[in-house]
């Protein structure tokens, strides 16, 4: 881990950008990926994350790790997923945490690189099942800098949990900003009527 992390530093200086932040205490943890507007966030996302000495870990669907692809989709931190599996998603990775809690599981909560309408509650869900914190990854394409905000432990008021999460990405600039849609859950409006 440590060349991998000298290598992503390396990386991202002769690419001009700049780590922020620093390590969670937390061993395990969701990771907000956001924003997520081009195919080239993967890259500087993971560079990142390297950067601090973290491997994080993605969903993907479980024929991905069929056949001689599957151990290298397990080596890129993939994590199997079964969408007909009775339990549904956010069950499977609250038991991923239970099976390894030093897991650091990536989720981009747009869901797309296209402007989304709102954000998708997986991120959310997950780390309330998993009982494990949620942490503000970033990509600012404006300043080039990326790294790892606050720590937010998900409670019982939803409403108040997003407006710590949008006051968060509020200045954060993706490479095509005008497709980062609103920081926004499907949900709150339900929460917000009852």
């Amino acid at each position: 881990m440590k060349l991998r992390a000298a290598l992503a530093k390396a990386f991202l200086r002769l690419t001009g950008w700049a780590l922020e932040g620093s390590r969670p205490v937390p061993r395990g943890f969701v990771l907000i990926a956001a924003p997520h507007t081009t195919n080239w966030d993967l890259v500087y996302f993971l560079a990142h994350a390297w950067g601090f000495g973290i491997s994080p870990s993605w969903m993907g669907k479980h024929t991905l790790f069929r056949g001689p692809l599957g151990p290298v989709m397990r080596w890129l931190g993939g994590v199997p997923v079964f969408r007909a599996r009775a339990g549904g998603l956010v069950a499977q990775m609250a038991d991923a945490f239970t099976q390894n809690p030093d897991l650091v599981l990536t989720v981009p909560p747009e869901g797309t690189r296209s402007r989304a309408t709102h954000w998708k509650s997986g991120f959310y869900q997950i780390a309330r099942a998993a009982r494990v914190p949620i942490v503000m990854g970033y990509l600012d394409y404006e300043r080039r800098r990326g790294g790892l905000g606050p720590l937010l432990v998900p409670g019982d008021d939803l409403t108040a949990d997003m407006e710590a999460i949008r006051a968060f990405y509020a200045d954060k600039h993706g490479k095509y900003p005008d497709r980062f849609g609103d920081v926004r859950l499907a949900e709150e409006g339900a929460a917000d009527a009852a």
